[in-house]
């Protein structure tokens, strides 16, 4: 199998972490944007041209065939001890959100009250965790997926439990950029399984175009929460309006 378009698309995605565009990789080369274009789109490069775009992402053709390879194995679930230690160090773990969502080593310092060297150190952590690769000049390639799970019951679950999703809930939904809506049912198990699919399925829609918009500025984007949630439930109220000889197992397995 060829390895071209993976190298392909390892460049494409460098270009757009570095919010450089094919004018300006044509620019670099001294081309036309149509004649990158289609070298792109064929997948042809030479061996001069691919060294001239490293040189403009500023990396090395050994950088490039080792991120190409890093490429193909992204981290769907972190270890239990990789979300410990995100959990133990505050600063790490506001890192680790950061850098899923694209942000650059300065970004982060000029937000953030971390000074430079200490984010080049929690950098080195997360290189060690395998959560990012660092490249030259304080740049990375992330080695989350987007669409990854937190393991259940794990570190990072028990944080989301207890100090985020009550808060979230109890925030106001009234803004133009929000939106609640609950709706309950009484599906067949086919049901259950389709709606579950369809929202995993969204999940994977939604982190998507989470990676997409990685590529604009701070300024165009904004943190926004989202949750998706679903499992058998009653009102409890209801539940203890049930006869003596119901039974509750058909109205909800959950608790109230």
């Amino acid at each position: 199998m060829s390895q071209i378009p993976l190298v392909s698309n390892t460049i494409k995605t460098l270009l757009k972490q570095k919010k450089l565009t094919y004018r300006d990789v044509a620019e670099h080369l001294e081309q036309s944007e149509a004649t990158i274009k289609r070298m792109f789109s064929n997948d042809l490069f030479s061996l001069q041209k691919l060294e001239s775009m490293c040189e403009l992402l500023e990396i090395t053709l050994c950088d490039l065939f080792s991120l190409t390879q890093s490429q193909q194995s992204q981290i769907s679930q972190l270890s239990v001890q990789q979300e410990q230690e995100l959990m133990d160090n505050p600063k790490l773990f506001l890192v680790a959100v950061c850098v899923r969502d694209g942000w650059e080593f300065e970004d982060i310092v000029a937000r953030y009250q971390i000074e430079a060297l200490e984010c080049v150190r929690l950098f080195a952590q997360l290189d060690r965790l395998k959560m990012i690769q660092l490249l030259p000049n304080n740049r990375y390639k992330l080695l989350i997926a987007q669409d990854f799970s937190w393991i259940p019951g794990g570190p990072l679950e028990s944080y989301i439990e207890q100090q985020v999703l009550g808060k979230f809930l109890q925030g106001e939904f009234n803004q133009e950029d929000s939106y609640r809506f609950y709706l309950r049912g009484s599906y067949s198990d086919a049901t259950i399984a389709t709606i579950k699919r369809r929202l995993q399925q969204l999940t994977k829609e939604i982190a998507q175009l989470n990676e997409q918009d990685i590529k604009l500025p701070l300024s165009k984007r904004r943190g926004v929460g989202l949750l998706l949630a679903m499992r058998p439930w009653q009102l409890g109220q209801f539940k203890s309006m049930l006869r003596d000889d119901a039974d509750p197992k058909k109205e909800t397995d959950g608790r109230d």
